[in-house]
């Protein structure tokens, strides 16, 4: 058996090692490129949104190196990522792949159903014991790798060299990706926070305090906004125009409540979501579009100066989310955009609409510095 799994993010990290902690033959398929949308996109149906399009693309790259078992997490509610698995296994096999679809979902709320599935990946040679603690340190290092994020994140509008801040990046998942060991985890997260440290005090001191980064909070469908590909790499982009971005969503946060229940919160637990959101939409709507109303109202209350929602074309609940966001920017006075993807988004056009709308944000700031500016030249002349 060969396993590989749709790429979402940094999210292969975090399966490669489950999987090789276990001994069971892992293929991480090519990362997300125009190729992979363009090999997805012609099984898909037309209709079909970019995630799952890009999932078969997946596929299909994977099964060039020998991939013949796939492990994909399910969904329940009005989202149609609750149908992938199923929907998927048929598409690939009318254009003659025989994979093996292991979809990792508790259902009905048991947990046995997945622990068969669990099993059945992780072979017989394997004890409980083994699995569960291979499951403890993957899990480790999600939350190792959302802190580095974080770190990075903060890092991008404040240090003046983004080409050596995103190396920096790869780096760290390079180094979280090959370390087997706890220690090594933990290593490398301190070794991001310390060398950014470093470069921030090489820093000019007064130039420092001059820059007070804007800061936006990007909400949004899950696989769209922990993906870069499928998000044109707005996080990356944002932070060259200096600005501090946070996310509704980090993959431990995500695992801690849809694995685990609520059992491992994981880094930025979204648990709390449901209750911001309450007063705009006060019921579960499929997918993340909940989560999206909720971090909106978070970061609002939070001082944000902007918020970013971004889903793929026809997503259902990111639809219905959209549509209570104007009153959650009515209510909290912060400036919303939102940015729908599919295969013919373009990096040009996302660029330019991320540029008008910093300058759209930077213009309170701007004209709050004229009017000291003007106050304290009249302050002196008095």
């Amino acid at each position: 058996m060969k396993v590989t799994f749709p790429h979402m993010g940094n999210a292969w990290i975090v399966i490669q090692t489950l999987f090789e902690s276990l001994n069971v033959e892992v293929v991480v398929p090519p990362f997300n490129s125009k190729r992979t949308l363009n090999l997805g996109t012609k099984l898909s149906p037309e209709s079909a949104c970019l995630p799952l399009k890009l999932n078969l693309g997946n596929y299909l790259e994977a099964a060039n190196a020998g991939a013949d078992t796939i492990v994909i997490t399910g969904g329940i509610g009005p989202c149609r990522f609750g149908y992938y698995g199923e929907v998927e296994r048929q598409i690939l096999r009318d254009a003659g792949y025989n994979y093996e679809v292991v979809t990792l979902e508790p259902p009905d709320g048991s947990l046995a159903g997945l622990a068969k599935r669990i099993r059945f990946l992780a072979g017989r040679k394997n004890s409980w014991a083994k699995i569960l603690k291979a499951m403890r340190f993957a899990y480790l290092k999600s939350v190792a790798l959302d802190r580095v994020e974080d770190l990075i994140h903060a890092a991008r509008p404040r240090l003046p060299h983004p080409l050596h801040t995103e190396k920096l990046y790869e780096s760290a998942k390079q180094r979280l990706a090959q370390t087997m060991t706890e220690k090594g985890v933990q290593d490398t997260v301190r070794w991001v926070q310390e060398t950014i440290q470093e470069r921030q005090e090489g820093l000019n001191s007064m130039a420092e305090g001059i820059n007070k980064p804007l800061r936006i909070g990007i909400v949004g469908e899950i696989y769209t906004i922990l993906d870069p590909f499928s998000s044109v790499g707005i996080e990356e982009e944002l932070g060259r125009l200096g600005v501090e971005v946070d996310r509704s969503i980090y993959l431990s946060g995500w695992v801690g409540s849809h694995i685990f229940r609520g059992i491992a919160p994981g880094y930025r637990s979204i648990r709390s979501y449901p209750r911001h959101a309450k007063p705009f939409l006060p019921h579960f709507v499929g997918g993340h579009g909940l989560e999206t109303v909720g971090a909106t109202v978070k970061f609002a209350r939070e001082g944000y100066d902007g918020i970013i929602q971004v889903f793929p074309l026809s997503c259902m609940p990111e639809i219905v989310a959209a549509s209570v966001l104007p009153k959650v920017q009515e209510t909290y006075k912060i400036p919303i955009m939102t940015l729908i993807v599919d295969e013919h988004t373009g990096h040009a056009g996302i660029q330019t609409r991320l540029e008008a709308y910093v300058d759209l944000l930077e213009r309170p700031r701007l004209l709050r510095e004229s009017i000291q500016t003007r106050e304290g030249v009249l302050g002196v002349g008095g």
